[in-house]
């Protein structure tokens, strides 16, 4: 099988950490020990350079936001990123200098082959709110050359070997702190590294260049610690400012819904029940936080999906102060069932599309006003059939009455007027059934006691008519009215 690597590297990771979707580009800095780590697109405009000191870059450009580096926060987003990209492959490495590995040899199939599995693990990186630079190798670290020279694609070995001989010496960490000494010797790319005698170079440098080219060439062995997803998943973002509308932080809370897939797919799992916290600002008067419970009818692992129903609830939801944060969190999965077996799909879309789509309206115009009918046992009409919500997962099968039931059933049965002795619905109505009767309710404290009769009219339309028995109810004579009609 071919063996290959896409290697993800984040040349922004330290500026987007500072400014997530930062919707207003500014000048920004981030120093390493006084010296300028990384630096944005206007403050490279500037003249800010790499390797510049402090003072240097307050005199290039004084209006440059300078900021420190902040190794722990750089380390969550890349932990981050790199649980997203489960869902591509189980085989993911956290690497140096903010790239991440992930052997996609057994995906590509699953995802239609290369192209498209390297623009949807870019998608998903953007979704995060990262920029990204891609390299795919047969090898790990041919892979991670690649990438950290800003991106490229070799599919065979011989193809590799022929991008990696071109790239510059200090692409490889093994041979940065000898650059000085390899450039006097005119040593300027990997291709000239490589033609220097083994033997001299690795009592010049030691054993760690050697081995890193023959890594990166597939001449020797990669060893890796591959990630694992914890238990149970529970993800925070912070926004870059107070927000006061709560659809705003859907571009968030999307990031978080991507990056709980790659959870769910490295445990085989499906999303029943999500929580959405969106915190509010700390302080003396400090507001709980608010919170978004969405409880799904089928198991779900579907981004798009996920992300329509918060859409949906985000914008009805007003909020009494700014948020300041974001927090997904799942309560609830099942194990994810295997795919159908079916050869021709079932026309009209399958069970899931149908709860899918009714969770959408749900979402969107509230569960208790999206009813199903459903029978109660009870042998009260008015009672047994009733309007439940057709979100939640439909009650136990009661097996209706065999006796004639009309098809509109009234909300409120109306009194009939008596004429010649007999019920007057807009002519003179007929009994055409034998009386069916029922005596119930009074477990409620609601007696019912009642004759029901199928009657026609002149129209020849049917009537389902009812009398109370006398003494069905104290002081009332018997009454007869009209309670549903028959298509």
């Amino acid at each position: 099988m071919l063996r290959l690597w896409i290697c993800l590297y984040l040349p922004n990771l330290s500026i987007e950490v500072f400014r997530p979707n930062w919707s207003i580009e500014l000048a920004v800095a981030v120093l390493d020990k006084d010296r300028v780590h990384l630096a944005s697109r206007l403050a490279l405009a500037g003249g800010v350079r790499p390797a510049m000191r402090r003072g240097g870059v307050q005199t290039m450009a004084p209006q440059t936001l300078l900021l420190d580096r902040a190794p722990e926060k750089e380390g969550d987003a890349l932990s981050r990123v790199a649980m997203t990209l489960l869902q591509f492959s189980p085989s993911v490495v956290e690497a140096e200098e903010a790239t991440v590995l992930v052997d996609v040899s057994a995906s590509l199939r699953l995802f239609g082959g290369v192209r498209r599995l390297r623009r949807r693990i870019r998608d998903a990186a953007m979704a995060l709110g990262f920029t990204t630079a891609l390299g795919c190798a047969p090898t790990a670290q041919g892979a991670w050359l690649l990438a950290r020279a800003g991106g490229g694609q070799a599919l065979k070995a011989t193809s590799l070997e022929r991008q990696v001989v071109e790239l510059p010496v200090a692409t490889l960490p093994a041979a940065r702190p000898y650059l000085e000494w390899l450039d006097g010797l005119g040593c300027r790319t990997l291709g000239d590294l490589r033609r220097l005698p083994r033997a001299g170079l690795q009592r010049r440098c030691g054993a760690g260049v050697n081995e890193a080219m023959d890594r990166a060439l597939g001449q020797a062995p990669e060893i890796f610690d591959w990630l694992e997803a914890p238990p149970a998943f529970s993800a925070r973002v912070e926004l870059p400012d107070r927000i006061e509308h709560a659809e705003a932080t859907l571009l968030y809370a999307r990031g978080l819904i991507v990056q709980m897939i790659g959870w769910l797919t490295a445990h085989q799992l499906a999303v029943t029940k999500i929580t959405l916290d969106l915190q509010h600002e700390r302080g003396r008067e400090a507001l709980p936080p608010t919170v978004i419970e969405i409880a799904l009818a089928e198991p779900s692992w579907s981004e798009d999906h996920l992300v329509r129903l918060l859409r949906e609830r985000l914008a009805q939801l007003q909020v009494e102060a700014p948020m300041i944060a974001v927090r997904l969190t799942v309560t609830d999965v099942q194990a994810k069932a295997p795919p159908s077996e079916t050869l021709f799909p079932e026309p009209g879309g399958t069970p899931e599309d149908h709860a899918l789509v009714m969770e959408l309206l749900a979402a969107r115009l509230g569960a208790e006003n999206i009813l199903r009918p459903e029978m109660r046992a009870d042998y009260r009409p008015e009672v047994a059939n009733a309007w439940v919500s057709a979100v939640g997962k439909p009650g136990p099968t009661i097996e209706a009455p065999r006796l004639p039931r009309p098809t509109w059933l009234l909300d409120k049965p109306i009194a009939l007027l008596i004429r010649d002795h007999r019920p007057f619905y807009g002519s003179p109505l007929r009994m055409v059934s034998p009386p069916e009767r029922i005596e119930a309710g009074w477990w409620a404290g609601e007696v019912v006691t009642r004759d029901y009769y199928v009657a026609e009219g002149r129209d020849h339309a049917h009537y389902w008519v009812y009398q109370e028995r006398r003494g069905s109810r104290e002081g009332d004579e018997a009454q007869w009215y009209l309670h549903g009609l028959f298509g």
